[in-house]
């Protein structure tokens, strides 16, 4: 609409205008007229619209001039927002970079203050290292040659036993050997020092990797020589306990052959050599009901996880005993020096190793726990025609017979601060195997063998009230069975033979003799001859045994190693087998009566043990 008024305003001003002009023109040629009022309207209504024809060109100025600055704020909001955009992208760049920064000064913090920490571990470290090769070098735990770790084993003892009735033994008790009243010497007591059980001994170990090789050894000197006495040097040979050598891989497999103890003997881990859980008496014959024997074997073992399988070959002897045997066999012979056995010892032909199995069960808190099995094979050649009125060999014979028995043995901590142990060995021909040494085998009549039946048992309660403190009760024993066969060979038809017969006279076992050698200088001559019961068989049925002790440490370091007191107290009997004490065996008058031998005995000993 101002675009219409301004152009129409226009068309009539210069229409006006050149009216106007003409009109002046005209006047100025003819006369000047006298403007009307209409005029003068007409004249105010054009200027008035010059006037705002003015203002709409300063309008349209205005808008032209407000349209260049709206394009010209348009590119510049623009740019702004290019420029707010790189601004926030810088922003965001000078952000990740702060904050990369930030992490990587706390990962530089980290990082110092792990290195602060290091180097105080390291510094730390390095002298704990020193302090360890200071010790190493000053006070070694093994000791090194090539590739191989030497690790000595050793106690030094001084060792005292009195036995209320004699024995003439060291510290080492032969229990089946305990005087019947009629002996002279079940009348005198006898005590005795001995520094002899000491011990020498040594680990070594070789680690290849994927096997571990070990070998061990250890002596003592419980042995006699033939100028052995206690006299004045007292001088007693050397002698082999153990030694053996041993592979082990890390699957758990381990094969040991050498001299070692039985795997008749309880374990405190596995079957694992050297973990032998002995009595803790100084006797080295240990008690009455434990089974045990050190000799050669080859053991394999396997773990799997706490239980352990392990198998023996070990060597055999026969212990043999019988009463009114015929000469018609034999199952061994003296020891040949040129052999390098002892020629005043006996030794049987074995036609095969002793044959042990036996299953143990690990459990940390409820003890160590042994099942097994023996083999024992026994031979012997006997004679047939011995026994006719010309005795002849012709027709000589061998003859084998099988033995065995059932190990179970159990030890479990009732507290922290005891433990019980029950062990026992059954079966027949075991004998050799109880600590007493019963016989294992007796002879028929035709001069075949017999194994006996045997059993063996041990209760063992050992308490543990301090750190220094051990103390400890055993009560065990050992049977053997009468085994005994009516003869009907020759001369000796009617008798019976065997062990314990009870044809067997004792009637001497409590009578007590006189000296019987006058001596010609050698053992046994006067006057060191007591007298021995006459007319007493006096055959072993039971040993029996209960033991109180203590063991206290006075002094324990792993520097500088232990020194420890023991004190021990046992009582002992030997009960016989009944045999006939009075008349004719078989007669109506006749009885009779099993004699029992007893025996106190004290023990005490002081050991230092190398760390």
């Amino acid at each position: 609409m101002m675009l219409i008024v301004g152009s129409t305003s226009l068309q009539a001003q210069t229409t006006t205008a050149s009216t106007s002009k003409k009109t002046s023109t005209t006047h100025k040629r003819v006369v000047k007229k006298t403007e009307s009022a209409t005029e003068r309207e007409i004249r105010e209504l054009r200027e008035e619209m010059r006037g705002q024809q003015a203002q709409i060109d300063a309008l349209k100025q205005l808008n032209a001039e407000k349209d260049a600055k709206l394009a010209t704020a348009s590119q510049d909001a623009q740019a702004a927002n290019a420029s707010a955009a790189a601004a926030t992208a810088q922003a965001q760049s000078v952000s990740s970079s702060v904050q990369a920064n930030t992490d990587a000064v706390a990962n530089l913090s980290s990082t110092v203050s792990d290195l602060k920490n290091s180097n105080v571990g390291l510094a730390q470290t390095i002298s704990d290292t020193k302090k360890d090769l200071t010790d190493k070098i000053e006070s070694p735990l093994v000791l090194h040659y090539k590739g191989v770790t030497i690790t000595p084993v050793a106690f030094f003892a001084l060792e005292s036993v009195y036995r209320s009735r004699s024995i003439n033994s060291d510290i080492n008790t032969p229990f089946n050997s305990t005087p019947f009243p009629g002996a002279a010497e079940s009348h005198t007591s006898e005590f005795n020092f001995s520094g002899r059980q000491s011990r020498l001994g040594g680990l070594f170990e070789g680690n290849v990797g994927k096997f571990k090789l070990s070998g061990y050894f250890e002596a003592d000197f419980l042995s006699a020589g033939v100028t052995s006495n206690d006299n004045q040097s007292n001088s007693y040979t050397l002698r082999q306990r153990q030694i053996f050598g041993q592979a082990a891989t890390q699957s758990g497999l381990t094969v040991t052959g050498g001299q070692m103890w039985s795997l008749v003997t309880e374990t405190k881990k596995g079957t694992d050599n050297r973990t032998e859980n002995l009595p803790m008496t100084v006797d080295p014959q240990y008690h009455v009901g434990f089974s045990w024997a050190r000799q050669p074997a080859i053991r394999v073992q396997q773990k799997f996880g706490g239980l352990t399988a392990a198998i023996s070959l070990e060597e055999a002897q026969t212990i043999y005993s019988a009463s009114n045997a015929n000469a018609n066999f034999f199952i061994g012979g003296g020891g040949t020096g040129g052999g390098l056995y002892n020629a005043t010892a006996n030794y049987s032909n074995d036609i095969a190793p002793d044959v042990i199995v036996k299953f143990a069960y690990d459990t940390p808190h409820f003890g160590h726990y042994e099942i097994g099995g023996l083999t024992r094979f026994f031979r012997d050649r006997y004679y047939p025609n011995q026994t006719l009125a010309t005795p002849s060999a012709a027709g000589g014979l061998n003859d084998t017979k099988v033995g065995g028995g059932f190990i179970a043995n159990a030890r479990f901590p009732v507290t922290h601060f005891a433990d019980i142990g029950i062990h026992t060995l059954g079966g027949t021909g075991v004998g050799r195997y109880g600590t007493s040494t019963l016989p294992d085998v007796t002879v028929h009549p035709d001069g075949t063998l017999e194994p006996i039946k045997a059993y063996q048992g041990l209760l063992s309660i050992e308490l543990h009230p301090t750190k220094k403190l051990d103390v400890f009760g055993y009560a065990g024993g050992e049977y053997a069975q009468r085994t005994t066969y009516l003869s009907t060979v020759g001369a000796d038809a009617g008798k019976l033979v065997g062990y314990a017969p009870l044809s067997a006279v004792n009637t001497g076992c409590n009578t007590e003799t006189l000296p019987t050698s006058t001596g010609n200088g050698l053992a046994g001559a006067a006057p060191y001859n007591p007298g021995t019961p006459a007319n007493c068989a006096g055959v072993t049925r039971a040993v029996i045994a209960g033991t109180a002790g203590f063991t206290y440490r006075i002094y324990n370091n792993p520097r500088f190693g232990r020194l420890q007191y023991q004190g021990v107290y046992t009582y002992l009997t030997r009960e016989a087998w009944a045999g006939l004490m009075t008349g004719t065996f078989g007669s109506a008058t006749a009885t009779y009566g099993s004699p029992k031998a007893t025996n106190n005995m004290v023990f005490t000993g002081m050991r230092y043990y190398i760390p």
